[in-house]
């Protein structure tokens, strides 16, 4: 039996009818994924299965003692009161169970045979167990800390930014746990950390959900179910967002040709998501055999997890750029040891890089790691502490999160011809504002519209579709998929693949990031670290790593333990030993520099056809067999050098 039933709904706004006699369930522990475009009616079908709606025509049938609430789009809490406080304010209702169980066994034992208190200790129970209430504490302090709200936790809510509090009331609805939980855009304003915290907990939770999303690898991971709604229907999808390609593209193609377009996006959405999946299955089976091996291994020589450590910290950072040859590309400008610090914190430090034409780099990070002032200097808006940055005659196009390229009082034709007509150039096509703005779904009407009557969504739209109308070197886009729906990052892909300057993006989003980038600036301990991997392979390798960390922790926790059982006399190095600590370190580091030579030149035409590719492939080998040989011994005797101390 259905959860809740929406029967024969419709709902209109104005003119526009944005449900049509749409019938749709939600069984016990599904999680739904509603896809659409901006404002049509995603939003709508979450607020009637909330109530906050009632729809024009049809029925909601909701099953007797159900309980679903919403995610607030501007939260508010008493005010006052510490971050803490409004946590355990809004789990009220647990903690009020938890006391009455804890009244009903003091009873119960003074009436150990009373049915009516025995019977009340089971409801209670229950109820604690259904909403995982019994650990409610430690739930709490792990959203502190993934959410970024420890720093926080004891002062005033009202100081706090909307996004802070915002996650505030999100992670106290998710430990509330009702029957049905509703999420509109839950990610935004959260970092990829704070978003992965959030699938795992949700995913932990086996709690029944319906949630709106533009994040494509949060719907795959968490949706059993998808519904698309297009013109005021709805459309199911088992699965999350590649069953949904697949099935979509299956129903366009029995369309007619007037979806080619769309079919042909499909198709190369669908087989790009498809080489990725797999390749993150292979990734993540690979590291659960590593480390299961490691941690087996590890007991009877703990070096192994240094060398371990060092392998994957040299491949996060490995030169082999794939073939993109730096060699041939225009330099546009570059940083020569830039350094920013805001108040007490230090952003980065010694920051040295080249931007090449042709290269789209992924600037990525925790919140507050210093992302957007990064572009800013870049952009000259703001200066560096040290270092200088030197640019070429180049033109440099800007998106912000405030849209600062939008005049808010004039129309959208007002924006794109300020000087009068209706005519714009892009890409050296001469084109009618209307033609070209259908390509970014703004309907005809919206022409004579002044900006501010615009959604968020619209207005970042907009904003991108003006970015593209100009002729730049570089583009640097600071969260340009913010508020925008799916349709709309899929025509925002397609353009930066198209563009042939530079491309600097920050964002969270990590398919995004995925599919756009060749590279990655990465933000790691105050320093920003130049990395050419896939965004989600990045994260993968920091999973690793943070796993042989545990390990690691484990292990000297347990050698801890043994030292202080035994004592043993210090061991004295011998004399070559001694050599091997003081002289190996250098001879890594020149094989390490000879291995990136090897692989530069391995993607290099010019260089490898001059002296052939078989020549350089067995000295990369011969090269990475002595290193790996080195790093042993040395390994071995650092373990031998701290064990004597």
């Amino acid at each position: 039996m259905a959860l809740v039933d929406l029967i024969e709904v419709s709902k209109r706004f104005a003119e526009k009818e944005v449900l049509k006699e749409i019938n749709f369930s939600v069984e016990s522990k599904e999680r739904i994924a509603v896809i659409g475009k901006n404002g049509g009616g995603k939003s709508t079908l979450i607020k009637i299965l909330c109530g906050n709606y009632t729809p024009d025509s049809g029925r909601v049938v909701v099953q007797n003692g159900i309980s679903i609430q919403m995610l607030s789009q501007n939260p508010s809490f008493e005010a006052g009161i510490s971050v803490k406080e409004a946590l355990k304010s809004e789990l009220k209702e647990i903690y009020d169970a938890r006391n009455g169980y804890e009244q009903i066994l003091n009873q119960i034992a003074q009436n150990p045979n009373d049915k009516d208190l025995l019977t009340k200790q089971d409801e209670l129970v229950k109820f604690i167990e259904s909403k995982d209430g019994w650990n409610i504490e430690n739930k709490i302090n792990r959203v502190l800390d993934s959410f970024a709200l420890k720093e926080f936790e004891y002062r005033p809510i009202a100081n706090l930014s909307g996004g802070e509090i915002r996650r505030v009331a999100l992670g106290a609805l998710i430990l509330k746990k009702p029957d049905i939980l509703l999420l509109d855009e839950p990610t935004n304003h959260l970092d990829v950390y704070m978003v992965r915290f959030l699938e795992q907990l949700l995913l932990d939770s086996n709690q029944t959900i319906v949630f709106i999303s533009h994040d494509r690898y949060f719907i795959d991971r968490l949706a059993t179910r998808s519904i698309e709604i297009e013109d005021g229907k709805i459309l199911g999808f088992d699965g999350g967002y590649a069953n949904y390609l697949t099935k979509k593209e299956e129903i366009l193609s029995s369309l007619a040709k007037s979806h080619g377009t769309l079919l042909k996006q499909l198709k190369s959405e669908e087989e790009w998501l498809r080489r990725g999946v797999k390749a993150r299955l292979k990734r993540n089976e690979g590291r659960k055999n590593r480390i299961f091996a490691m941690r087996e291994e590890a007991k009877k020589n703990p070096s192994i997890i240094r060398k371990v450590k060092l392998e994957l910290e040299r491949a996060s950072k490995s030169f082999n750029q794939g073939g993109f040859n730096q060699n041939r590309r225009k330099m546009l400008f570059e940083c020569e040891h830039i350094s920013k610090h805001i108040d007490d914190k230090q952003l980065f430090s010694d920051f040295s890089a080249r931007v090449l034409q042709g290269e789209r780099i992924g600037i990525v990070g925790p919140n507050g790691s210093g992302k957007s002032t990064l572009l800013k200097i870049l952009l000259g808006q703001m200066s560096c502490d040290s270092g200088w940055i030197r640019k070429g005659d180049i033109k440099i196009g800007y998106f912000d999160q405030n849209r600062s390229a939008l005049n808010e009082e004039k129309s959208l034709i007002e924006n794109f011809c300020p000087n009068g007509g209706d005519h714009i150039i892009v890409r050296g096509r001469n084109m009618h504002v209307y033609g070209y703005l259908k390509n970014f779904l703004f309907p005809k009407e919206f022409l004579d519209k002044p900006v501010y009557t615009l959604s968020g969504g619209e207005k970042n739209r907009l904003a991108l579709a003006m970015l593209f109308t100009k002729e730049y070197d570089c583009l640097m886009l600071d969260e340009p998929t913010n508020d925008l729906d799916i349709a709309t990052i899929n025509i925002l892909e397609e353009y930066l693949l198209s563009f042939e300057g530079a491309i600097l993006i920050v964002s969270h989003d990590r398919y995004f990031i995925d599919k756009i980038t060749n590279k990655l600036w990465a933000y790691e301990n105050g320093k920003i670290e130049q990395i050419y991997m896939q965004y989600s392979e990045y994260l993968d390798l920091e999973d690793e790593l943070k796993e042989i960390n545990k390990i690691q922790k484990e292990l000297d926790l347990d050698e801890n333990i043994s030292k202080e059982k035994r004592k043993t006399a210090p061991t004295k190095l011998s004399y070559k030993q001694n050599q091997i600590l003081q002289n190996y370190p250098d001879k890594i580091e020149m094989l390490e520099n000879r291995i990136k030579e090897l692989n530069h030149a391995l993607s290099t035409p010019d260089i490898y056809q001059q002296i052939g590719l078989q020549t350089l492939f067995e000295e990369l080998e011969e090269k990475k067999a002595e290193l790996n040989l080195l790093e042993d011994e040395y390994f071995a005797v650092l373990e031998l050098s701290q064990k004597s101390e």
